[in-house]
């Protein structure tokens, strides 16, 4: 996972882990006989327009179970590479509340990014949820350790434009425009295969998948609307070319 540059400031770095993550462990207060302990489980990860998370939760789990009683969470997104020590790399400790959504955008946001999910996202079991942060802490490295309020995060509102835009900027791209998602891929993020296709926008940038793989792009500026996209896009395909060259 490459991570935000280390100049970058502490609320921008946590929520470039937020939008890189594909995983995360959800900390919730086990309800089991009462036992009122700390309980830790593994979850998919997505984040809404404005980069809050986002899980897709079954009633069944203890998790959700846990969440019903006790809507107070704690999500851990660890960001370091392969090839670091585990320790050494970024990872933000995001404290806040969930609670269900329903918001089919969203919904098909978190599966585009998350394919697999698309065979039981539409059970009658299943719900979306949505954290509300409330504060987070990071570790970037040696001297880089903070405690961050809400306000530092920067994860609201999101741009309705973009949010409602979405879905037809990722269907024409993923059906007109293959070539220059995989020259973006190949030339810009340095990434191997091609079929790379487009998962998600936001107003930071945009994600990709190619199988298992999942893969983070940045846009030169903020974006808010199909428009903006599209001027982004075009601009990262022409500078794509240019390195073929």
């Amino acid at each position: 996972m490459k991570q935000p540059k280390p100049s970058a400031p502490p609320g921008a770095v946590v929520k470039d882990l937020l939008r890189r993550a594909e995983t995360a462990a959800l900390a919730t207060t086990l309800q089991r006989g009462g036992a009122q302990a700390p309980y830790a489980s593994l979850v998919l990860i997505a984040s809404d327009h404005a980069g809050a998370p986002l899980l897709l939760l079954s009633d069944l789990a203890d998790h959700s179970k846990n969440i019903a009683a006790d809507p107070r969470v704690s999500l851990l997104v660890d960001g370091h590479r392969p090839e670091q020590e585990p320790l050494t790399g970024a990872r933000t400790s995001l404290q806040g509340q969930a609670a269900p959504v329903q918001d089919q955008a969203l919904l098909d946001r978190f599966v585009a990014r998350h394919p697999s999910a698309a065979t039981y996202a539409g059970f009658g079991d299943f719900r979306l949820y949505r954290i509300a942060p409330e504060s987070a802490h990071l570790v970037a490295g040696f001297g880089q350790i903070h405690w961050l309020a809400e306000a530092d995060l920067g994860l609201g509102p999101a741009p309705a434009a973009l949010a409602a835009a979405e879905g037809g900027i990722l269907a024409h791209m993923n059906e007109d425009h293959t070539d220059a998602l995989d020259l973006i891929a190949g030339r810009i993020l340095r990434l191997d295969g091609q079929g790379w296709r487009l998962v998600g926008v936001d107003p930071e940038g945009f994600d990709l998948r190619l199988g298992r793989s999942l893969a983070r792009g940045s846009f030169e500026k903020p974006i808010h609307d199909a428009e903006s996209c599209r001027v982004e896009l075009v601009r990262l395909t022409k500078a794509a070319r240019r390195r073929a060259d």
